[in-house]
C-alpha cells in the first residue's frame, strides 16, 4: 500500500505524511527532502541556479523512483502536480490524497519559512493565489480523496484517511 500526499505548500504534508505512516506502520518519505538530500544543497539553492526547470525535472526524478516503493507514504512538494508524468506515476501506483488548506492558513503556516522560494517576494499572497488558482484543478484531478485541513489537528486528518483507506482495500496488521 501506498499514499501519496499531495496539496499547496502549508497544507500539512509533512506533518500528516509522518504521523500517518507511523499509524500505518508504512516508511515515510518527503520528496522535497529527498531532493535536497540527492543534490546536497537546499530547494532555494536549486532554484537560484537552476531554476525552477531545473527543480522540477530533479522532482519528477524523485517522485518517479520513490512512487516504485512498496508500503510508503510520500509527502509531495506543492508543485509536484505540474508535470503529468508526476500526476500519472502517483495516480497509478497509490492512493493520492489532496490535503487542502485556506490561503489564510498557508500564509499562517510559512510566514516565516525562508526555504520556500516562490514566497520570497513582497506578496507572497498574490503568488498564493495565483498557485491555487493554477494548480486546484490538478489536484483534483488526480486525487482519490479530497480533506481540509485548516483548522484542524493533524491527528483529526489522519483518522480521516486512515477511514477511507480502510474502505478502500483491508489494512494489514504489521
Amino acid at each position: 500500500m501506498n499514499v501519496f500526499l499531495i496539496g499547496p505548500m502549508g497544507a500539512g504534508k509533512s506533518t500528516i505524511g509522518r504521523l500517518l505512516s507511523q499509524e500505518l506502520g508504512l516508511e515515510f518519505h518527503d520528496s522535497d527532502r529527498e531532493i535536497e538530500a540527492r543534490s546536497g544543497t537546499n530547494i532555494p539553492w536549486i532554484f537560484d541556479v537552476e531554476g525552477e526547470e531545473g527543480f522540477r525535472q530533479r522532482e519528477e526524478t524523485a517522485i518517479d523512483e520513490l512512487s516504485q516503493l512498496d508500503n510508503i507514504v510520500l509527502a509531495t512538494g506543492g508543485g509536484a502536480v505540474l508535470r503529468e508524468a508526476n500526476r500519472r506515476n502517483l495516480q497509478s501506483r497509490g492512493t493520492v490524497v489532496y490535503l487542502q488548506t485556506s490561503i489564510e492558513q498557508q500564509l499562517e503556516r510559512t510566514a516565516k519559512d525562508r526555504n520556500r522560494p516562490l514566497l520570497q517576494t513582497e506578496n507572497p499572497r498574490a503568488v498564493l493565489e495565483q498557485l491555487i488558482e493554477q494548480r486546484d484543478p490538478l489536484y483534483r484531478d488526480c486525487c482519490d480523496l479530497l480533506i481540509r485541513t485548516d483548522r484542524r489537528h493533524p491527528r483529526g486528518v489522519v483518522n480521516d484517511i486512515i477511514r477511507f483507506l480502510k474502505r478502500q482495500q483491508p489494512l494489514k496488521k504489521i
